[in-house]
């Protein structure tokens, strides 16, 4: 039987390539359901090819445009978050992959933990904000979770290798993103363009500009004390500059077990979606013999105090991570907008998460009100910075 796939943020890059993964796949896959937040246009041309029994338009202000091009077509419209949730609950869906940026994906996340689904993970949000919240629910209905992004599921993959008591530290590499190597003074008046100039992935703006304050690398380690259920201090980031090396787990006996690749997203979403069976795929293989060096460095956290606080927040646990992703979100678009300065993104950040008293053990309408009260607070202590 085939297995039946839903894909919450279908017009998004992880989506467009999980689609171009189950085509590739064949018969075996089945598209289900698919969702966007305003993409209508590229939603709709995606219904007419793939055929998918629900759609979703989070953005209810673009439902009736939707409708109109959708038009005499069998299928299910639905809008709002609310239909991300219906989605999720479907019975006869199989697997849950969720690229929905932002905090609009959080209570379908927690619907298909709640229904029994594989969730297949691409987007930060759950396991940053939600992690103790989502890893509960799962556990409690039998969930296997399995993530997208690239250093996670190298993770996951390594983890195979042995018996989870006898995982001494899991290492997160990174790129060091376009700042590596530069100092606070460098750093200081980077604009825009000199924030955007990856030198490895070619992503969007949000999370490449997280690259450049490592911000990405300090959520991956929230995301990793929940999903790996590892304590913060068995957690190390190390830089990789070739990105060969999407990260690492070493064992109790010394062994390190890598996985490796080219940097390209099609091999987690299609492990993700065949797991835990492995098929050909169409990403393009890595030469070895082309390889010259694989070097690795610490980072520097005294120019990235970014990755200094996603530890700090990692151990503190309850919405503190909630205002530390929601705060970032926040600073990120001002600086996209130019509002504020490269390095105020981080000072933003810590102020937020000084303002905010934590609740330890929240549920998830508190989680949502905390996301909300740290994005105001940005917005008001922007008028503050010089």
């Amino acid at each position: 039987m085939a297995k039946r796939i839903a894909i919450l943020g279908s017009t998004g890059s992880i989506g467009k390539n999980a689609l171009r993964v189950i085509e590739a796949l064949g018969d075996g896959y089945e598209v289900c359901a698919l969702s966007a937040n305003s993409s209508v246009e590229l939603l709709s041309e995606q219904v007419k090819r793939y055929h998918p029994r629900y759609a979703a338009v989070t953005d209810e202000s673009c439902v009736e445009k939707f409708r109109g091009l959708v038009a005499g077509i069998d299928i299910e419209v639905l809008s709002g978050p609310e239909g991300l949730e219906r989605i999720a609950a479907v019975d006869d869906i199989d697997i849950v992959l969720t690229a929905v940026v932002g905090a609009a994906g959080l209570g379908s996340v927690l619907t298909a933990a709640e229904n029994g689904k594989t969730i297949a993970i691409a987007n930060k949000e759950p396991l940053v904000v939600a992690g103790q919240l989502l890893m509960r629910t799962a556990r409690e209905n039998g969930v296997t979770i399995v993530p997208v992004d690239s250093e996670h599921s190298a993770i996951f993959q390594a983890l195979q290798a042995g018996r989870r008591e006898d995982v001494k530290k899991i290492i997160l590499t990174g790129s060091g993103g376009p700042f590596r190597g530069k100092t606070i003074e460098q750093i200081e008046n980077a604009s825009r363009d000199d924030a955007l100039n990856h030198p490895v992935w070619n992503m969007g703006p949000k999370i490449t500009v997280d690259s450049a304050t490592m911000m990405n690398k300090a959520l991956e380690v929230i995301e990793a004390r929940w999903l790996f259920d590892i304590p913060v201090d068995k957690i190390e980031v190390l830089i990789h500059p070739q990105s060969v090396i999407h990260s690492m787990v070493e064992f109790v006996d010394g062994s390190i077990i890598a996985q490796m690749g080219t940097p390209d997203m099609c091999v987690p979403i299609q492990y993700a979606l065949t797991y835990p069976a492995r098929a050909e795929g169409i990403a393009r293989h890595l030469q070895l013999d082309k390889l010259s060096t694989l070097t690795f460095e610490k980072p520097d956290t005294e120019v990235f105090r970014a990755l200094k606080l996603g530890y700090d927040v990692a151990r503190t646990g309850g919405t503190a991570a909630a205002v530390f992703n929601a705060a970032n979100e926040a600073a990120v678009e001002l600086f996209l907008n130019g509002r504020i300065q490269f390095l105020d993104i981080t000072r933003l950040i810590e102020q937020t998460l000084e303002h905010h008293e934590v609740i330890p053990q929240p549920n998830l309408e508190q989680l949502l009100e905390t996301d909300k009260a740290a994005r105001k607070y940005v917005q008001k202590e922007v008028m503050t910075l010089s």
